[in-house]
């Protein structure tokens, strides 16, 4: 039996990658303020979050797919409820990735692509947003987003100073 596919949080996102496009049709969905252009993830439907607006309509926008690493960290024990995970399995850690979007200058928080450890990141480093699966059940695909490396190193100065941040010593 199919599982059906289903987002962790209806109107996130879209896209899942099984309709043939793979992840090119893959975005996260966020709103902008026709007032101030203020744009918001998680989505915001019912009013401007920004103090200084007087308020707008709010309209769904794609969200940049990239963006470059601005802090992260990993998660090496199982989270408490209401996280949705099998208890009778071995917990996986997993890297958690807070990436400034490049277009709209906003961090979004999320989980590292399976396969991506701490080791392999770094402050400045490109990640995109794709596809990924958070739980499944007999029934169900709980889909989210991860952030994958796309292998374009982050720049030298954000180097330098992720190094400096973590003491370290040329």
């Amino acid at each position: 039996m199919s599982r059906k596919r289903t987002p962790v949080v209806a109107g996130w996102f879209t896209g899942d990658g099984t309709d043939g496009e793979g992840e090119a049709d893959f975005r996260l969905l966020g709103t902008r303020c026709s007032a101030c252009a203020s744009v918001f993830f998680p989505r915001e439907d019912v009013f401007c979050r920004n103090p200084g607006c007087p308020g707008g309509e709010l309209t769904e926008v794609p969200l940049s797919r990239r963006g470059r690493i601005w802090s992260y960290t990993d998660s090496r024990y199982r989270p408490p409820a209401p996280y949705v995970s099998d208890p009778e399995l071995e917990w996986q850690p997993c890297t958690l990735i807070a990436v400034e979007l490049e277009a709209e200058r906003m961090v979004v928080l999320g989980q590292g692509a399976p396969g991506v450890a701490l080791a392999d990141l770094a402050v400045g480093m490109e990640v995109e947003a794709v596809p990924g699966v958070l739980n499944e059940d007999t029934e169900t695909t709980w889909t989210t987003w991860h952030w994958r490396l796309t292998g374009t190193p982050g720049s030298a100065e954000a180097e330098a100073d992720a190094k400096g941040a973590a003491g370290v010593v040329a």
